[in-house]
């Protein structure tokens, strides 16, 4: 059995978590405006706005991209110490 993780896999997964997760936010703050989270969402997307469509799809955009870069990061640790641990 191989411990090794794809890259890819494990960079769409993360890039779709948190593009579901910002979605998801931007819903439950149309719903329940008095307990907004678009302040958080401002300070961690560059340029978000509360709300348009140019924002709504940047934030999409900008969430798939820390997915990506989390993935970039985590993926090769992951696999360098699974193989050293392999060794061993």
């Amino acid at each position: 059995m191989s411990a090794r993780l794809s890259l890819v896999a494990v960079g769409h997964a993360t890039s779709l978590l948190f593009v579901i997760s910002f979605v998801l936010c931007v819903g439950f703050d149309f719903l329940f405006p008095e307990h907004a989270m678009y302040e958080a969402w401002q300070k961690l997307l560059p340029g978000f706005e509360w709300i348009s469509w140019k924002s709504f799809l940047m934030g999409i955009l900008e969430a798939y991209g820390y997915g990506w870069f989390i993935a970039l990061v985590w993926t090769p640790l992951y696999n360098a110490f699974a193989a050293r641990q392999a060794k061993a």
